[in-house]
């Protein structure tokens, strides 16, 4: 069908999406989970989006902005509500004993592969991924800039000494999240790595005998 203009109806409004976006999305996350970023081929995850390479590049434009995309939607999904009741928790100890609970569960979930999917798949991106590597570092930092914030907030209700050093605190709460995902890759179990998190509350001073 043509317009009063001669142009295709069709045309002028573009060819429908024939997947869903949200779907297609959490499908790729798997791979990447799986795989890691270098690994995953454009085959592999066009096979588990259930589209062909023309639509994943129309719909998400590469490879790489592809993983972006996926690596945010794991953030929103896994970890958001997890940092949101860390936040909201007026006791830094509770909250962060809770958070490191829900670490290890979220790390060594049954419904996804084992691991944190922004630090396992910074272990395998090139030097030429280096927009990838750029990307997952500020997705790592954000990490950092929850402790730090919650430290920094707990410091000034009074709950640790006002000397407490909060950006050393917020780095080795971070190495330790950072920790508990590659120990779940390898094997470990749940009770494991909440034994690890029990561990890492040590370093609030007086906060764990």
């Amino acid at each position: 069908m043509r317009d009063q203009t001669g142009t295709s109806t069709a045309r002028k409004k573009g060819r429908p999406r024939t997947f869903d976006r949200d779907v297609a999305l959490a499908r790729a996350m798997n791979v990447f989970w799986l795989r890691g970023y270098e690994p995953a081929s454009i085959a592999e995850l066009c096979a588990a989006m259930e589209i062909n390479p023309p639509s994943l590049y129309a719909a998400f434009g590469n490879k790489a902005q592809l993983f972006l995309e996926a690596a945010r939607h794991y953030k929103k999904l896994y970890w958001k509500p997890a940092w949101e009741r860390l936040a909201a928790n007026p006791d830094i100890f509770a909250g962060m004993a809770g958070f490191f609970r829900e670490a290890a569960g979220i790390v060594t979930s049954q419904e996804a592969p084992c691991g944190c999917l922004i630090i396992l798949a910074a272990t395998n991106v090139s030097a030429e991924g280096q927009a990838v590597n750029e990307a997952l570092k500020e997705l790592r930092e954000e990490s950092l800039a929850c402790f730090l914030t919650r430290i920094e907030r707990a410091i000034g209700d009074g709950q640790l000494p006002p000397d407490t050093d909060a950006p050393a605190m917020a780095a080795a709460f971070n190495t330790m999240l950072d920790g508990i995902s590659l120990r779940a890759r390898d094997g470990a179990s749940r009770s494991e790595l909440e034994q690890v998190g029990t561990i890492a509350l040590n370093m609030f001073p007086g906060a764990i005998s």
